[in-house]
């Protein structure tokens, strides 16, 4: 599809394995380096998540209005220079706490500006009819990351400790920023809609575009659910296992390693399922069947048979995953015009991030009053509800990006 997309996707896989290399790694130098409690270790969690999505709110009117390629090198840069203070405090004997929260919020907001960006840039660098091969290309490339990442860190935290996948992580996101550089050709600086300048009435845009759209609403508030439900469970899900069943962490780490195939096949399956039976179908499809599974891990019990199970719900979870979130980010592109992308973006990313944090705390909770299990189980009977909020009907809407000419 082109030199500038290459670059593109080169920019892409380098900082996703790099995350996917220090995945986890910020809860664990707070727990074995700084020694920090329960409490400590999830306000950290959710804290990221929740104010750097409020920091992203006023930047998604600033970023629509400019060209994009800066800003993703800006953010890139944004993230090697919070990531890479943690090592460097670390060697100075000064690292705390509250700069592991000051560097995952400000993370959490350069990703979500980023991401928002990089979704407008794609749009105009990429032919509409391309739009989902592209996007398979990057869900493939995030599921193998999270097939090959996760084994590399934990391998390099053993012998370096966890501050080392911090400093790879940086690193990643330099050599981003030097391939988004790579990319070349003139970006014109695109003007306001309707030739006014950005005011504050802008940042409520991506979400009066997402709410008013019929097809856009549904699916909004479907991802929005079933991601926060998904995710919000995950620490409870380790809990129930490494402390509950005893399982081994390496147990632990195939358990949810080996599944991510599903993800790698599914996106590969996107496009001819789309070719064939066309684009609304599989979405509705996809999406309803994602919805099947996480019940099934309230059931998980000790020894091989559970491990099992654990590996087979996760597989068919990330599969229909697999397929659904090419399917999914291309059609949202496609009924985004193209002065609205990174608002729209961007108000999905925060309104997502923010859902998660405020779940994950509540599953929490709820798991404190009951059991790991049980909040397990509440989750899984809530998602099975969640595709009665997919769209129904095939309601496209043309919008034809305003290409960028090298």
């Amino acid at each position: 599809m082109g030199r500038q997309f290459r670059w593109l996707w080169t920019a892409y896989a380098v900082s996703t394995l790099g995350t996917w290399l220090g995945f986890g790694a910020f809860p664990l130098i707070a727990i074995r380096v700084l020694h920090s409690g329960p409490i400590e270790v999830s306000l950290l969690s959710a804290t990221g998540l929740a104010v750097g999505a409020v920091v992203a709110v006023p930047l998604g009117p600033w970023v629509e209005f400019r060209r994009k390629r800066p800003v993703m090198i800006t953010m890139d840069l944004i993230r090697f220079a919070a990531l890479v203070s943690v090592p460097t405090a670390y060697a100075f004997g000064r690292l705390t706490f509250a700069q592991l929260l000051a560097v995952s919020i400000v993370a959490a907001a350069a990703d979500i500006t980023f991401k928002a960006a990089g979704g407008a840039y794609l749009k105009t660098v990429v032919p509409r009819a391309d739009l989902l091969v592209a996007n398979g290309r990057f869900e493939a490339t995030t599921w193998t990351a999270t097939v090959v990442g996760p084994p590399l860190g934990n391998a390099a935290i053993g012998l370096f400790g966890p501050v080392v996948t911090v400093a790879v992580d940086a690193v990643s996101y330099l050599l981003s920023a030097l391939s988004i550089r790579a990319i070349g050709g003139r970006e014109p600086r695109p003007g306001p809609a309707g030739g006014s300048r950005p005011h504050a009435g802008n940042l409520l845009d991506g979400w009066r575009h997402i709410l008013a759209h019929p097809a856009l609403r549904p699916l909004f508030l479907n991802t929005v659910l079933v991601n926060g439900l998904i995710l919000a469970t995950a620490p409870l899900l380790a809990v129930l296992m490494l402390d509950q069943l005893d399982f081994a962490p390496w147990q632990y780490g195939l358990a949810f390693g080996l599944p991510c195939l599903g993800g790698l096949i599914g996106s590969r399956l996107a496009q001819p399922l789309v070719t064939r039976f066309g684009q609304h179908r599989i979405l509705l499809t996809a999406g309803a069947l994602r919805a099947c599974w996480p019940l099934g891990l309230a059931f998980v019990g000790p020894g091989t048979a559970g491990l099992v199970l654990v590996i087979a719900v996760q597989f068919g979870l990330v599969t229909c995953v697999g397929v659904f979130n090419p399917v999914f980010v291309t059609y949202r592109l496609e009924q985004t015009p193209v002065n609205l992308v990174v608002r729209t973006l961007s108000a999905w990313s925060v309104t997502s991030n923010a859902t998660i944090a405020a779940l994950t705390a509540l599953w929490g909770l709820l798991a404190t009053v009951t059991s790991p299990r049980t909040a397990i189980a509440i989750a899984g009977c809530l998602i099975l509800i969640t595709p009665l909020l997919l769209p129904r009907r095939d309601r496209t809407e043309k919008h034809e990006p305003v290409p960028i000419h090298p």
